[in-house]
């Protein structure tokens, strides 16, 4: 049950506060001129349930909107366990919250904590149900009319579970035929792999190896250079120092031998002539390993270019060469299993299939069930809203049989609404014979059945009363009371028969102060009341006879 609304700075509204704590069933409505801002009530609930927000209904001169509601949830302990889930636990109160910003950006807050506009939507249909003209217009759509058998029927379970049923079976479907189609193509696939591979295996490529070719390649290019460079290096250290090195060794022994001071520097110049000998053999060792092969740098051209290819039609890198391989080894070995997949998914599918027509049949019996149910129950609704001798019957089309491709995610069924209003005629679809007064009578009918079917507590009927007068009025008038004896029910209307049943019954009005225009909402007291009820009647200038009348309609209901 919703206990309080709270607005700001939406639309018109700049702050609004309404208490419905001591109306928890009951009828509350809203009345007030044409463009007074009534449909702003239905805009902030529109909101809280996870609508699209728009920056253009943040009230001018604000940087936000805010729009708040306090629902009791003692009567709803599957959402009061929605909420622990989620860690928005606070009892057995739920606080709705929407913040629109100027800048366009808006946020849902449950409890206090930041929410996504799923969870509020998800939390807000099991709270408030709102019939609006939006409703009226789904009601014309032949495509919705299923919607409403099975949520009359409490049916929407059972096909959720063949919905379910159904997309698996539609998955396993779309697999089988790419396997059939890789299937056709198996022979040509096989070969254009087996030509890839076979390519990559007789190159034999290692990773890196084109780096380490290229180093080599690069060496033997200089390899002429090198030689010359080492031969006079090694030349100069040969002919000129070596002759000369044993002389300056032996020279520097009998230097010491003679003057122990000078024996460090021989044991220096000692160590160097070794060293100088060592060298000149590294460098004659060198020179003779520099390769000077010219055949083997066309052997490493043409391997570069081999492995270039590879690259250019493989991989950026060998390993990446490699790496394609190694995947086209394995879809070729899967090419070979294909048939055998093929045989196991089509046993499976058919045997999903098998199921799926097993509960589409069960659906449609259900259906079939609850749309008699349905038809009768419409039948005595209608006859209290002055449709004495109007028919109403729901039809159910589809092959009693019916193959696999022919069912659709909601089963194999298509519902249609048929209506007559006038005795002799046959009853037609909706969208060819019902004027706006007989829709929203309609409307009204199915949203009370529906409304006995579902645990939600808040009715919302915004302008249900369209083409409405005279009888059908006053008819409308006594559904909607009787809903609201089990129902907190508001009610957005033009009608002074509907708003004199009101429990609770508030006044929207529009005013300008300062050049400012804002829309303020205030509840009537009894005589405010036969005021407002003798406007609706009489306009702004009623008789005395048309206030009598205000008067007599409020004293009828007690108020």
């Amino acid at each position: 049950m919703l206990q309080e609304l709270r607005v700001n700075n939406l639309a018109l509204i700049d702050a609004l506060e309404l208490d419905f704590v001591d109306i928890p069933t009951g009828l509350i409505v809203f009345t007030g001129e044409t463009g007074a801002g009534k449909s702003i009530i239905l805009q902030a609930v529109h909101l809280l349930t996870g609508g699209r927000a728009s920056q253009s209904w943040v009230r001018n001169d604000c940087d936000q909107a805010v729009i708040e509601a306090l629902f009791v949830l003692s009567d709803h302990p599957e959402l009061v366990e929605l909420l622990q889930e989620h860690g928005l636990d606070s009892g057995e109160e739920g606080i709705l919250r929407r913040v629109v910003s100027l800048r366009g950006r808006s946020r849902i807050f449950i409890n206090d904590r930041l929410a996504t506009a799923r969870l509020a939507s998800e939390l807000a249909e099991n709270l408030v149900n709102i019939a609006s003209q939006h409703d009226h217009q789904q009601l014309l759509r032949s495509s919705s009319h299923i919607d409403f058998l099975d949520g009359y029927g409490e049916l929407v379970p059972q096909r959720r579970e063949y919905s379910l049923l159904f997309g698996r079976w539609q998955k396993l479907l779309r697999r089988l035929h790419r396997l059939q189609e890789q299937e056709q193509d198996k022979e040509q696939r096989r070969d254009f792999l087996s030509f890839q591979l076979k390519e990559i295996r007789d190159a034999d490529p290692l990773p890196g190896e084109d780096e380490e070719l290229v180093r080599e390649r690069d060496l033997l290019k200089a390899s002429t250079t090198l030689s010359e460079l080492a031969g006079r290096s090694h030349n100069l250290l040969q002919n000129t120092l070596l002759e000369h090195l044993t002389e300056i060794r032996k020279n520097m022994e009998q230097a010491a031998a003679l003057d122990p001071g000078v024996k460090e520097l021989a044991d220096r110049i000692g160590s160097a002539c070794f060293e100088v000998e060592d060298l000149e053999g590294a460098l004659r060792s060198y020179r003779s390993s520099i390769p000077m092969d010219r055949g083997r740098l066309d052997e490493i051209s043409a391997r570069l270019a081999l492995l270039r290819q590879l690259q250019r039609k493989y991989g950026l890198t060998l390993a990446d060469v490699l790496a394609f391989a190694d995947k086209t080894g394995r879809e070729l070995h899967s090419l070979d299993s294909l048939e055998q997949e093929i045989s196991i998914l089509d046993t499976e599918q058919q045997k999903a299939a098998e199921e799926l027509m097993q509960r589409a049949a069960e659906l449609s019996a259900a259906r079939r069930q609850v749309a008699a149910r349905l038809t009768a129950a419409m039948q005595e609704e209608l006859s209290s809203l002055s449709f004495n001798q109007a028919v109403f019957e729901v039809s159910i089309t589809g092959a009693d049989t019916p193959e696999p491709a022919q069912l659709s995610a909601t089963g194999a069924d298509t519902i249609e609404f048929l209506f007559s209003a006038n005795p002799g005629e046959p009853p037609k679809p909706l969208v060819h014979v019902v004027s706006g007064g007989e829709l929203s009578r309609l409307m009204l009918a199915m949203k009370c059945l529906l409304a006995r079917r579902d645990r939600v507590d808040t009715v919302i009927f915004d302008e249900i009363d369209a083409g409405i007068g005279g009888e059908a009025a006053e008819a409308v008038a006594r559904k909607i009371d009787e809903l609201a004896g089990h129902h907190q029910v508001f009610c957005i209307t033009h009608l002074p028969q509907i708003a004199a049943h009101a429990d609770a019954h508030f006044l929207v009005e529009k005013e300008v102060d300062n050049n400012q225009t804002r829309t303020t909402i205030r509840r009537l007291s009894r005589p405010e009341r036969v005021n407002e009820l003798a406007r609706m009647l009489g306009g702004d200038n009623p008789t005395g006879q048309t206030i009598a009348l205000a008067r007599e309609l409020v004293e009828r209901k007690g108020g």
